[in-house]
């Protein structure tokens, strides 16, 4: 066994000791591929602009085009069902037949079947391109609920791609997609073809995403691979702030999803400018090309490059004995949940999953509708998580932030803002921990499964989040209330959870299981102590 898990370790640091942890050489690519990350914010997070709050009421009769917006909607439009919802922009009083200075007492109320809309901040967003008001509001929801299921389904697909393929096509398949059907999106002139572009769009993103995070995690070694999954969620706030000055020049709806989808076009230039993963490549038994890349790397970052043919030659011939010897049954998602204390960390790790997809976004497009300057709320929302990135609040300080919200007043505006922004950056600290947690909790054979399946959870809750922020229908309470209490109910979850610091972290089925118990060590016929489990570091 000693023999067995040496080979192994010799076989993963082999890379890392060719070309160091981190140097000049990885410091490049990392930069190159971080810049992927902003269309990925913007694309993600779009709807906050392509969809915004906008007022709208019946269509006026062409007699009365002379009458202003507001002389309009007061002579127009009836109290809603909810004398806290004002007037009702769904109904009109019929004036058919009658003199307009009629006394609404006297009038009948119809349903609108064409509307008008307040243009003065947006000139054309997907709401009046295509009517998505009243009984049509919950499209809206759908085109995000659809670009979230884009991504899971682009996280799914796109890793198998990888996992074949190699990390570097996939990855130009992404960026190529995102042009292409991002501007697509806009000028689609049906609300369908919209969804269905929407949809590859994020498929792309969602791959892009997956393959760029596992490139960097292959070519870092060491401690930069935890300080790497941190930093890794910096250029999406940083794109999520720049959002609020894209959607500021860009009123109209299609220039939006152009002035998002275009810059991808740069992205075209990662065929020359990053490599194919070296890991990827040994593990394909290509490995004349990942010598060359090991050499290209160590003498960048310095190192000497005599001996890399002969040591990658060297644990070549190991692996193929190894595999000789024997194989063994791969480990599947359905060993997360064969024993009870595996079962109860990975419900606990998919629950706070779900909770931050849920919370981030859906508190993301909730600072688009709390009132007040839209573009100045976005960028707040945007800032205020560059801190986040690098605090370690975690997920209560979304919960308290969120359900204080709901004492606020509704006027001014800036208290919720406020409230709503620090809920943003507890999001993005769990966002960022969550990664690294999931990482480090799961034992090394089920790994890559247990962060997938956990990534899905997250577009689950991303999926469900522009729904609760619509909550505000039957509520202004409603919102900050459920983004207060699931961050909250997740936080105490994590009390059931391991700390994973400074620990040997698992890596069979059997050390993921004993991982976290208090378990007591016996003696041993020998007299000497016996402990239940051994954990051993296994890098990536």
């Amino acid at each position: 066994m000693d023999k067995a898990k040496k080979l192994k370790k010799d076989y993963t640091d082999v890379v890392q000791s060719c070309m160091g942890n981190f140097g000049r050489w990885q410091l490049w690519v990392c930069c190159w591929i971080s810049i992927l990350k902003f269309p990925v914010a913007w694309h993600s997070l779009g709807i906050v602009f392509l969809a915004p709050p906008t007022e709208s009421w019946c269509k006026r009769p062409t007699a009365l085009h002379n009458l202003t917006d507001e002389q309009w909607r007061n002579m127009s439009q009836p109290p809603a069902a909810s004398a806290s919802q004002g007037r009702d922009s769904c109904a009109m009083y019929d004036y058919t037949g009658r003199p307009y200075d009629a006394s609404p007492a006297n009038l009948s109320i119809v349903a609108c079947d064409d509307w008008e809309y307040d243009r003065s901040v947006f000139q054309e967003t997907i709401v009046t391109e295509w009517n998505l008001v009243c009984e049509r509001r919950q499209l809206a929801n759908v085109a995000q609920t659809v670009f979230m299921f884009g991504v899971l389904v682009g996280n799914v697909l796109f890793g198998m791609m990888a996992d074949r393929f190699g990390r570097k096509q996939p990855l130009m398949v992404g960026c190529v997609m995102q042009v292409v059907f991002g501007s697509a999106c806009a000028y689609m002139p049906w609300f369908e073809g919209f969804l269905l572009m929407r949809f590859l769009t994020a498929t792309a993103v969602g791959g892009s995403m997956i393959t760029s995070f596992v490139i960097c995690l292959e070519i870092l070694g060491g401690r930069w691979r935890t300080v790497f999954s941190v930093l890794f969620h910096l250029p999406f706030t940083l794109g999520h702030t720049t959002l609020a000055a894209i959607g500021y020049y860009a009123r109209d709806w299609h220039t939006f999803q152009l002035a998002i989808t275009l810059p991808s076009i740069l992205l075209i230039s990662y065929w020359w400018l990053i490599p194919e993963s070296p890991r990827w490549l040994l593990t394909a038994g290509r490995d004349e090309e990942a010598i060359r890349i090991l050499e290209q790397a160590a003498k960048r970052n310095k190192l000497d490059t005599s001996c890399i043919a002969q040591k990658i030659q060297s644990v070549s011939i190991h692996k193929n004995k190894s595999m000789d010897t024997g194989k063994t049954k791969p480990a599947n998602i359905l060993d997360l949940f064969r024993t009870p204390n595996m079962r109860l960390k990975t419900l606990c790790m998919y629950f706070n999953w779900i909770v931050c997809g849920l919370c981030f976004y859906g508190l993301a497009q909730y600072m688009g509708q709390i009132g007040g300057n839209i573009f100045i709320n976005v960028a707040i929302s945007g800032l205020l998580g560059l801190p986040g990135i690098a605090l370690s609040i975690y997920l209560m300080l979304s919960a308290v932030s969120c359900l204080l919200i709901m004492a606020m007043p509704q006027q001014p505006e800036w208290p919720q803002v406020t409230l709503a922004a620090l809920g943003i950056v507890g999001m993005s600290v769990s966002f960022s921990s969550v990664y690294l947690y999931s990482a480090e909790l799961f034992p090394t054979v089920v790994r890559n499964v247990g962060v997938g399946s956990s990534s899905m959870c997250a577009r689950i809750g991303s999926m469900v989040a522009p729904y609760v922020t619509s909550l505000s229908m039957f509520g202004v309470f409603m919102p900050p209330l459920t983004f207060g209490l699931f961050p909250l109910f997740g936080a105490l979850l994590c009390l059931l959870l391991p700390e994973t610091a400074n620990a040997e972290l698992p890596d069979t089925l059997e050390e993921g299981e004993n991982f976290g118990k208090k378990i007591k060590k016996s003696k041993t016929t020998t007299g000497s102590l016996n402990k239940s489990y051994v954990n051993e570091v296994n890098p990536l």
